[in-house]
């Protein structure tokens, strides 16, 4: 969403002040406070110093009537800040995009690369196509489960973002094993315990390299201490805000009718910033093949929202803070029930 538009907008304002951008990514991290971006696109390209690109890409990008500033810093690095209404306006943007919101073109023109088939070694890959994130250390059942969920996950974050994987991808994961009764499945055991979706988030969001196997009575457990509850948990809470709006009688309202002046609130705020972030961090943990740090960001994005509904609370006192509440709530479900889904989990209404 708001990312995308930003990444969008700083690679054509360097373009047209004749610095094409090597690749999709401006390198975009937050600015500290809700609604503030920099980008580390200047000291990608390369021909003069840094600063003066910054400067040359930050004129076009202060003309952008949703951009309110954009500087450079002095090392070379470009601030940006959002309007107010920009920021604000994303509540009713991800609501109405629903599992679109995690979707961008980032990555068009890469290709998830297929896990290796048996036989002869394949040529190595371009360095434009993403890297998988296979497990490091001795093979094993969860080895291989811990993989397989990576690559799927890898995938799906990569085909959001643009990037096309082989029609055989899927075909060539790794098994799993047969188990036997002298060789149980711990695998199929945890699950058949802590049901397959917590085990599969468990393990997407485990490292590559740092594989322990998880415990399913923690796994289990319906506490937000737990992540694979957590997560989804906030979605069920944010569904069921709407459920209870509507059986009060409460609406959004039409789009047009939306006041931007009514999210003012610091934690709402907190919330929309997180929301900006969607397509963006979806790109990111794809480009570098490391699903655990989009489900870091989800995570994340659970607990602001949890924060922001305590302390701002979708409750009837003015029509327009109400029904903006509700627009927020709307975007907080769509985009913890899109991430949920990239992931392979759902995200059920009720816990």
């Amino acid at each position: 969403m708001l990312t995308a538009d930003l990444r969008h907008a700083l690679l054509s304002a360097a373009g047209d002040a004749g610095y094409p951008a090597p690749d999709n990514d401006p390198v975009l991290r937050s600015g500290g406070v809700p609604g503030r971006y920099t980008a580390g696109l200047p000291l990608r390209i390369t021909g003069q110093h840094a600063a003066t690109i910054a400067e040359a890409i930050a004129a076009p990008l202060r003309a952008t009537p949703w951009i309110a500033t954009a500087t450079s810093a002095p090392q070379g690095y470009l601030i940006i800040t959002v309007t107010d209404d920009a920021l604000e306006r994303l509540a009713v943007r991800v609501a109405q995009a629903g599992p679109a919101c995690v979707r961008s073109d980032a990555l068009r023109g890469t290709t998830v690369p297929a896990p290796p088939a048996p036989g002869p070694p394949a040529p190595p890959p371009s360095p434009e196509l993403l890297s998988p994130a296979p497990t490091a250390g001795r093979p094993g059942p969860w080895a291989g489960a811990h993989t397989t969920v990576l690559l799927q996950v890898t995938a799906a974050l990569g085909q959001a973002a643009g990037a096309s994987v082989p029609f055989d991808f899927f075909n060539r994961l790794p098994p799993r094993p047969v188990p036997t009764p002298m060789a149980p499945d711990p695998v199929t055991a945890a699950e058949a315990f802590a049901g397959a979706e917590a085990i599969r988030y468990t393990l997407a969001r485990t490292p590559p390299d740092r594989l322990v196997p998880p415990d399913p009575a923690a796994v289990a457990r319906h506490i937000e201490a737990n992540p694979a509850y957590a997560v989804r948990y906030a979605y069920s809470c944010a569904a069921s805000t709407l459920r209870w709006a509507a059986a009060l009688g409460l609406s959004q309202g039409g789009a047009a009718g939306f006041r931007p002046d009514s999210l003012a609130h610091p934690r709402e705020r907190a919330l929309l910033d997180a929301l900006s972030w969607l397509p963006e961090q979806v790109a990111r943990a794809a480009r570098r093949g490391r699903p655990h740090e989009f489900t870091a960001f989800l995570e994340g994005l659970a607990e602001t929202y949890q924060v922001c509904r305590v302390a701002c609370p979708a409750w009837p006192e003015r029509g327009h803070v109400v029904r903006a509440r509700l627009w927020l709530t709307g975007a907080a479900a769509a985009g913890l029930a899109a991430g949920l889904e990239l992931l392979g989990v759902s995200a059920p209404a009720r816990l």
